[in-house]
């Protein structure tokens, strides 16, 4: 007790929960202490009578888990165990060939107990005993548990890359968030962990029951010698005295490493699952009345056999029949129960009032496929596209600078089997069928020979292609064909409608998150700007418009000073989103003519200017006839620059440009509309189209 209090004070009062840290080395000093010191006959029984209650716990406790992971520190407990067993071994040596002269209570009551009790005195009788426990302990148990553990951790590690990207694709799909794809990561590591743990404490289970042997003869032959020459014992006072203590001692350290050894192969044995070993023996054993009946037949059939011991038989066949005819009643019972309780929601729900709980969110974007694309986005299969649509993501992310919103898939019967449709806010806005195993060739216009297959059309771009075998591959691509698979078709046409509707998918949730984003690096840009300078509102719309026309919101930072020094003045969003892309001008100017090449753009006849200009002055909108022409005359321009393998981009001067833009791009959405303002001052303009004048 004083040994207590001064470790408490040594502490320095610490909780229970710091204490229980100091367990294991307390544990091994104990250990250690045992096999040095001399110990009384009394302490040794209570260290046996310890160690097999421990074993009995840990036999419980592996009963009881779910998950071999419930146990974790099974391994720890084995190696522990193990060494309390052989610390014990060590020590009742010590006294049996010590005191072994003076009787056969000389190492304790229990060694005594377990010496003559079980085995009747007989030290014959008591050798076999020993030597069948040791043979199932070791040949049978510790060496199926063994190589169990050993395959277990074999193919933990092969199965971890396929757990991963389970996690991967259940993140990337909506499925779990971050903090569950770490929790479960974390899951798969200690799996790991445990089944290679116990791959190695499994040998220390098998290096004790060759010690317990080799202790038993070592304890025999020399309590002999001692007996006879120390304390001149004849030879069969010596043989009878020291092998009952030696068995003795064996028996209770072998009956609990028996113990122990089961535990493990419990453990290791198991299929995880929510229930626990008795639940699944007594559930799948017993659950099919059919086999009680069978093999209740079976063992009466045996029992009328002449020579048989019939009422054993006859007894037994009884109690399965009838437990087979009870378990029958039981499901009967159970089915019917089930028919009442679905019939039961559908009657309630004609007399309960409707609940928010009965309204249905969309989801912002979302994907539905027909059944043979299931294996496509069938995590359990690998769906190579669940890997594909969170690279997406990433790439969406670093391109515009917003992560768009988890794309949640689902499967949709009422789809033709290779088709699949695209969702945002629940309104479809694209659909494209892909076949599996297959190949789509897209012919980008100047391939040189036709394939055999399926003609079709890529459903991002519109351009003509054929599904093909994969035998013809190569073929197509010396053709000049570019080939892609199922899975990249479906990814593709997903990329292509994120970016073309960007401005949609950048809600007040996406703003919000994008400013606490920059708050986080740069906290005095963000500090003053939103609701006092800019409402969220309108910063959301001024972004949208940037989105609109594909201008990326990556470069926050200017964005975020071009508004917090003219929104004070300026309050619509047009105009700001106007100031914002002369700011951007750099920017959106190398999206199209990248490495400083010359701007080859399409121009706007001076005449024409001055028309629209007016226009402009005196209400913003355009005649019919000029709009008419207007028109023709772009979609003339944008071909001639499609034919050049130029980017159709209109150059045109900083007060029209909003007006043509909205304008223009309802009808041609690739053609991209800049301002002289928003051209730096050191690149080269050329025109190579011209809209208006004699055209």
């Amino acid at each position: 007790m004083n040994a207590l209090n001064s470790l408490f004070r040594l502490t320095g009062g610490q909780s229970a929960g710091q204490l229980k840290a100091l367990a294991g080395p307390l544990l091994i000093v104990m250990i250690l202490g045992m096999m040095v010191l001399p110990l009384p006959p009394f302490l040794l029984d209570l260290l046996f009578t310890f160690n097999i209650a421990l074993s009995i716990m840990v036999l419980l406790v592996g009963m009881y888990t779910q998950r071999p992971l419930d146990f974790a520190a099974f391994p720890a407990v084995l190696l522990f165990s193990t060494l309390l067993r052989l610390s014990l071994n060590v020590a009742s040596t010590r006294v049996v060939l010590l005191e072994g002269h003076t009787g056969p209570d000389a190492a304790g009551k229990v060694i005594e107990a377990f010496g003559h009790f079980l085995v009747g005195g007989n030290f014959a009788v008591g050798i076999v005993v020993f030597a069948i426990l040791v043979v199932i302990n070791f040949m049978v148990i510790t060496k199926g548990a063994g190589r169990i553990a050993e395959v277990g951790a074999r193919f933990m590690l092969d199965a971890m890359p396929g757990k991963q990207m389970a996690i991967d694709a259940d993140l990337n799909a909506g499925l779990i968030n971050e903090e569950g794809a770490r929790k479960r990561r974390a899951e798969v590591a200690q799996e790991s962990d445990f089944y290679g743990a116990m791959d190695g404490a499994s040998k220390f289970v098998r290096g004790d029951a060759i010690a317990g042997l080799l202790i038993m003869f070592i304890n025999v032959f020399a309590g002999m010698v001692v007996g006879m020459v120390q304390h001149d014992l004849d030879f069969s006072t010596a043989v009878r005295n020291y092998t009952l203590l030696t068995i003795g001692d064996g028996l209770v350290a072998q009956i609990p490493a028996l113990v122990i050894s089961t535990a493990a192969g419990v453990i290791v044995s198991r299929v995880s699952n929510d229930q626990d070993v008795g639940e699944q023996l007594t559930g799948q054993l017993f659950s099919d009345p059919r086999v009680l009946y069978l093999t209740g037949g079976i063992i009466g059939l045996l029992g009328i056999i002449p020579g048989m011991p019939h009422i054993a038989f006859l007894l037994l066949a009884g109690g399965l029949i009838w437990f087979g005819s009870y378990v029958g009643k039981r499901q009967q019972a159970a089915r019917q129960t089930a028919k009442r309780e679905e019939r039961a929601p559908a009657l309630a729900n004609e007399n309960t009032e409707a609940t928010w709980d009965d309204v249905t969110l969309v989801d912002p974007l979302g994907m539905e496929v027909g059944y043979r694309l299931i294996p496509l986005v069938d995590r359990a299969q690998n769906g190579e596209l669940l890997g594909r649509i969170k690279s997406i993501r990433k790439k969406v992310a670093q391109e515009v600078g917003f992560l768009v919103p988890v794309v949640h898939i689902r499967d949709n019967l009422e789809l033709k089997p290779n088709a699949y449709r695209i969702t945002l806010k629940g309104v479809e806005i694209g659909y494209g069928e892909a076949v599996p195993g297959q190949w789509m060739a897209i012919d980008p216009g100047q391939v040189s020979g036709t394939l055999p297959g399926t003609p079709t059309r890529d459903p991002a771009f519109g351009l003509p292609a054929v599904w093909i075998d994969s035998g013809i591959k190569e073929q197509a691509q010396a053709l000049g064909y570019t080939v892609v698979d199922a899975s990249t078709v479906v990814a593709t046409h997903l990329n292509h409608l994120i970016h073309q509707h960007a401005a949609e998918l950048l809600g007040r949730q996406e703003v919000q998150q994008l400013l606490d984003r920059i708050a986080k690096e740069s906290p005095k840009l963000t500090e003053d700007l939103v609701p006092k300078t800019i409402t969220l509102t309108a910063l959301q719309k001024v972004l949208q418009n940037l989105l609109d026309e594909s201008v990326p919101i990556r470069d926050m930072r200017t964005i975020l000073d071009v508004i917090a020094e003219h929104a004070p003045k300026v309050s619509d969003p047009n105009e700001l989103t106007a100031l914002v892309r002369m700011a951007l001008g750099r920017a959106i100017t190398q999206q199209w003519f990248p490495n400083g090449a010359d701007l080859q753009v399409i121009g706007l006849d001076a005449g024409l200017e001055r028309v629209l200009s007016q226009a402009l002055n005196s209400g913003g909108s355009i005649e019919p006839g000029l709009a008419d022409a207007l028109l023709q005359q772009a979609q003339g321009a944008v071909a001639r620059q499609e034919q050049m393998g130029l980017d159709p981009v209109l150059l045109v001067p900083h007060a029209l440009r909003p007006l043509l833009s909205r304008f223009l791009r309802r009808t041609m959405p690739q053609l991209r509309v800049l301002s002289h303002s928003e051209v730096p001052d050191n690149r080269n303009i050329r025109i190579t189209a011209m809209i208006g004048g004699a055209g």
